[in-house]
């Protein structure tokens, strides 16, 4: 493997022991085609420089990278799904097989993969990834990082040439691995396995394991619990806030999906809205519209509740845990302004004023109804240029009375770094939008003719949109 300066090799994960994880073998596919590599996220831990058949080797066939781990781990925990409570849960498709320190910010992350075969936590299932799955995950990491949220980064996606048989599509379909790069996969389940086996020495050390890797500023807190807590009640706030700015949906918040870092992950049934709809959702099966787009903060309420029951068994008073979680609302709130007003390129002016922009903002988007997608109206105003959106392809629906009172917000608002609007894609009528149907027209150039120009495509657009933005 070619050497690199930023390649710091760091496996922590090793150290939890075989409480946490088991030791398991990768599949061997039939055959290994490399569809897509993340360069740009590669080079942020050194590998950049792999060739072509190098990167294979190692992110197909799991050759172990130096220094790193010899065998792969697919981690255990348990999980609230659709709230109720599963004990046979468990990495079932995947392991994480390396860590490493991330250049310049030195944060340790995981390359843990989707599709690698079975583990002892499959269960009835085959442990693959079918390539359709893979290509959407790719492309809700890359979007969502666009629009500035905290996500894991899709790393490789190899096809890995089995054929396999789903009940939720044509089948057999066409199969592949892929490999995600994320600040740690420690989930609320991790914690949840522990404290139900009435093991509060394993609470403890995952607790300790946890601050130590991912938040070593509060390690030496006299309270490890409250300390943890707190961290992942601000992360969570922070990210769910990015989620409802950028109208997306994750579709499915069980705790098992939740990490505690914070970066969101693991998208099945995701969708971005195609307008604003609080009753949207992203599951076909999730009927009672629990993962609905406006109940996405009461989900992660309730997943944080149950991490705080966990932490008990660190020896944690009931009554600061408690406190600490009395104060997501305002986190949340306060998120929630920072995001909204980042998506729409202006500067904050106090608590108040940003309230009443944001809350001005929500209710002009409720007023659009079926006038207004989502995605536009931030890319119309961005910046605070009305000039632009009013004569833009909207302009007559922003000139409604309904929406004077965000005109007026918008009005009296700073820009924030007016000048990217110099960028040529503000030179567009519409937006870079990840809407279901661009993603099944992506994909069935791939079904029908092995075509990937529009893949390439929309990545591209992606990457422009990401630079244009500068989240």
């Amino acid at each position: 493997m070619p050497a690199s300066a930023h390649y710091h090799p760091d496996p922590r994960l090793p150290l939890l022991g075989a409480d946490f994880a088991d030791p398991v073998r990768p599949a061997e596919f039939p055959r290994l085609d490399l569809r897509w590599r993340n360069d740009r996220a590669a080079e942020t831990i050194g590998l950049s420089e792999l060739s072509d058949v190098e990167w294979v080797t190692h992110f197909g066939r799991f050759a172990s990278l130096p220094d790193n781990f010899v065998t792969p781990l697919a981690q255990r925990y348990h999980g609230h799904q659709f709230r109720v409570y599963n004990p046979d849960l468990g990495d079932g498709r995947g392991f994480t097989f390396a860590q490493l320190r991330e250049s310049g910010s030195g944060r340790l992350l995981d390359l843990a993969t989707k599709g690698s075969g079975v583990t002892p936590w499959s269960r009835s299932g085959d442990g693959r990834l079918t390539l359709k799955g893979g290509v959407r995950e790719v492309l809700a990491a890359e979007m969502l990082e666009a629009l500035g949220v905290r996500t894991s980064r899709a790393f490789s996606l190899v096809e890995t040439g089995e054929a396999l048989f789903r009940q939720d599509e044509p089948s057999p379909t066409r199969s592949a691995v892929l490999v995600r790069l994320s600040h740690g996969h420690i989930r609320f389940g991790t914690f949840q396995r522990p404290a139900a086996l009435d093991r509060p020495d394993l609470v403890r050390k995952l607790t300790a394991y946890t601050l130590d890797h991912y938040f070593p500023c509060r390690a030496g807190d006299a309270d490890p619990g409250v300390a943890l807590l707190e961290e992942a009640c601000s992360a969570a706030a922070r990210l769910t806030a990015a989620w409802m700015a950028a109208g997306f949906v994750h579709g499915v918040l069980n705790t098992d999906n939740m990490n505690i870092t914070g970066e969101s992950f693991d998208y099945g049934p995701y969708r971005f809205l195609p307008r604003n709809d609080p009753n949207f959702v992203a599951a076909y099966f999730d009927h009672a519209g629990l993962y609905s787009f406006g109940r996405q903060p009461e989900a992660v309420f309730w997943n944080l509740r149950q991490l705080a029951g966990c932490l008990l068994g660190v020896g944690s008073p009931e009554s600061a845990l408690v406190e600490v979680l009395n104060g997501f609302g305002d986190l949340y709130r306060s998120s929630l302004a920072a995001a909204v007003l980042r998506r729409l390129g202006v500067t904050s002016k106090g608590a108040e004023e940003d309230s009443r922009l944001v809350n001005s903002a929500f209710r002009a988007l409720a007023a659009g109804g079926e006038r207004l997608r989502w995605e536009p109206f931030f890319f119309d105003w961005f910046c605070g240029d009305e000039a632009r959106a009013l004569s833009g392809r909207r302009g007559e629906v922003y000139r409604q009375t309904e929406f004077d009172d965000f005109r007026r917000h918008m009005s009296d608002a700073i820009p924030d770094r007016p000048e990217r609007l110099s960028h040529p894609l503000f030179n567009r009528e519409e937006p870079v939008e990840l809407l279901y149907e661009r993603i099944e027209a992506v994909w069935a150039l791939i079904a029908e003719a092995d075509d990937w120009s529009g893949f390439e495509a929309l990545l591209s657009e992606i990457a422009a949109a990401r630079a244009a933005w500068g989240f």
